[in-house]
């Protein structure tokens, strides 16, 4: 089983990175772009996708950094 890391706004202010499924944060930062930087890590180590979302809550980005068994098709 997959556990996705996400970018996510904090309760108590702030961005938080979580993993899927936790009750609490993996770490809380001032900055979006710092919490992206450490789940994005967290999700190339991990081999899962890092899912980003906005100031309300919607995904804006996701990132998959593992196997992915979707592979495209060819359109010839």
């Amino acid at each position: 089983m997959k556990n996705n890391v996400w970018t996510a706004k904090h309760p108590d202010g702030g961005w938080q990175v979580k993993r899927e499924g936790a009750s609490r944060a993996t770490s809380i930062h001032d900055t979006q772009a710092e919490a992206n930087k450490v789940a994005r890590q967290i999700a190339i180590n991990n081999h899962c996708e890092h899912k980003i979302q906005g100031r309300d809550g919607k995904i804006i980005n996701t990132n998959s950094y593992g196997h992915d068994d979707c592979l495209p098709r060819d359109t010839k």
